[in-house]
């Protein structure tokens, strides 16, 4: 089940050790707000905390945000899902996906409501382009290597969808955060170690702080703050899912025909977590690749 109870960012920084507390708490200082979660959420967890699972009473409350309804039915027309297709209500997609999958889900695509974006509007628009495709690439990987990675579809949606959440974070605190990054930039993502240099932060730590304010499970939030260090990340749930991650990442830069210069330094590590041989990537990624058209064409 999702997680009912929301953490302050105190409670939040009481949890981390000391020298990560420290880095957060800078960020605060710095006036990075991180956003509140919309009032669907805040409703459809206060019925999960009073363990009401009456899927009319759940269906009624996350239809009365018609931008997050929309986006709910746009993720589960994913191939991930092609069993259960056509989708034609709320009622439904709980029925058939079940309330953990489909809160989960819901909390995905709350996340793209996040802030009022008045400058760099194409940046910001792009962005969360990206971060959906990444999600749906995702999603396709987990349910092709489920039974290998035991990381569900909706789980991995809604890690695409937060990995980079704190991007739009810090475009809405730093005025130059946009032109700094090159956002606007057609191919071009942000390098961290000039992130870091310019801004004594990085946008993975604030996506941390997100995920954990917005009650994402911790193996989830885990895998927003350590996407791009698998190389150092022990075995468990979210190196397996920052493995989808990066998975998820190189096939969207193949199909954008993108250059994705993190791919060299992380394969080998991803592909021996998801039980891929390199010979088995080019036609892996053919099938998933065409998945993911085919759900795309579908939702135009």
């Amino acid at each position: 089940m999702m997680n009912t109870a929301t953490p302050s960012l105190a409670e939040i920084m009481a949890s981390l050790d000391g020298a990560s507390a420290e880095r957060l708490k800078h960020f605060i200082e710095r006036g990075v707000k991180i956003p509140p979660q919309p009032r669907v959420l805040e409703e459809l967890r206060a019925l999960l905390l009073r363990r009401v699972y009456d899927v009319r009473a759940l269906a009624k409350v996350i239809s009365q945000d018609p931008g997050v309804t929309a986006m709910l039915f746009k993720a589960v027309r994913s191939a991930a899902y092609r069993q259960h297709h056509p989708f034609e209500t709320v009622e439904q997609v709980l029925h058939t996906l079940g309330v953990k999958e489909t809160a989960n889900l819901v909390v995905a695509v709350a996340l793209s409501s996040i802030g009022d974006i008045k400058k760099n509007r194409r940046a910001y628009e792009n962005f969360w382009a990206r971060s959906q495709a990444v999600a749906q690439l995702a999603m396709l990987i987990a349910d092709d290597r489920v039974a290998v990675c035991n990381i569900f579809p909706d789980q991995a949606y809604l890690a695409g969808m937060f990995h980079d959440c704190g991007v739009p974070v810090l475009m809405q605190r730093f005025s130059r955060y946009c032109a700094d990054m090159h956002l606007s930039d057609q191919g071009i993502w942000i390098d961290l170690q000039e992130e870091d240099r310019k801004y004594r932060l990085d946008h993975c730590a604030v996506g941390y702080l997100v995920a954990r304010h917005w009650a994402l499970p911790a193996f989830i939030c885990d895998a927003v703050r350590s996407h791009h260090e698998i190389n150092l990340m022990g075995t468990h749930a979210a190196r397996t899912m920052v493995a989808i991650l990066q998975l998820a990442i190189e096939l969207y830069a193949r199909e954008q025909r993108l250059d994705n210069p993190e791919w060299a330094g992380v394969q080998e590590a991803v592909l021996a977590e998801l039980g891929l041989h390199e010979d088995a990537i080019p036609e892996f990624a053919d099938e998933i690749l065409e998945r993911f058209r085919t759900q795309s064409d579908s939702v135009v």
